[in-house]
């Protein structure tokens, strides 16, 4: 199955779980507000991918009230949802692809939380670049995400993502704080650090882009 073939699997398994997304994660709140909690102080202009219903963005424009957001995301009923919220006049939403729809440039800040364990290693090092490339010198990356433990988990998941037969299986693709931090330096990004996600098996990964 190509990538473009698995993104799509996750638009529909999302869309399909639209009515109960927001109260699930309500668990992940925590995970969610610590990307505000880190973004600079001076952040104005930020790219939210899979932002989804718009969860994070409610702490953030509590803190940065005054932020002109741009959210990418595959699910088309997730962002109708983010359009209801009261702060959905300073948010642009791009339903697509992350690898398929242009970032655009000059961003202070790069958000995600939830998003990227879906894909493999090497397509994050590639998804990384292209966030690379769409911020400022000095822009910040912040990544909070599922993490595998260990390298087995990782190997497991992997092949269970390869040899998956169930169409409407969601299967997840975490990598390990080593890998992850090895596709972000592959990537270009320097000054990584990793910290507390905020739920078991989440970490925190910040990364800023140097120039």
């Amino acid at each position: 199955m190509t990538l473009t073939e698995r993104n799509q699997k996750v638009r529909i398994f999302f869309n399909d779980k639209i009515d109960t997304y927001d109260d699930v994660h309500s668990e992940y709140m925590q995970t969610k507000i610590k990307l505000a909690d880190n973004l600079a102080k001076d952040a104005k202009k930020i790219l939210d991918l899979g932002g989804g219903t718009g969860l994070e963005l409610i702490h953030l424009f509590e803190l940065f009230p005054d932020a002109k957001v741009t959210v990418i995301d595959i699910t088309e009923n997730m962002l109708a949802k983010l359009k209801t919220r009261s702060f959905a006049n300073q948010v642009t939403t791009i339903c697509g692809d992350f690898f398929e729809v242009p970032f655009g440039q000059d961003f202070d800040a790069v958000i995600t939380t939830s998003a990227l364990h879906h894909f493999k290693k090497d397509e994050k090092i590639k998804l990384f670049k292209k966030i690379w490339g769409c911020l400022k010198a000095r822009g910040q990356f912040i990544n909070c995400d599922l993490i595998a433990l260990t390298a087995e988990i990782e190997k497991e998941q992997l092949y269970e993502l390869e040899h998956n037969t169930e169409e409407g299986k969601h299967i997840d693709t975490p990598l390990t704080i080593e890998n992850e931090t090895d596709a972000l330096e592959k990537a270009g990004f320097t000054e990584i650090t990793k910290g507390d996600g905020g739920k078991d098996n989440y970490c925190l990964f910040i990364a800023k882009k140097e120039i």
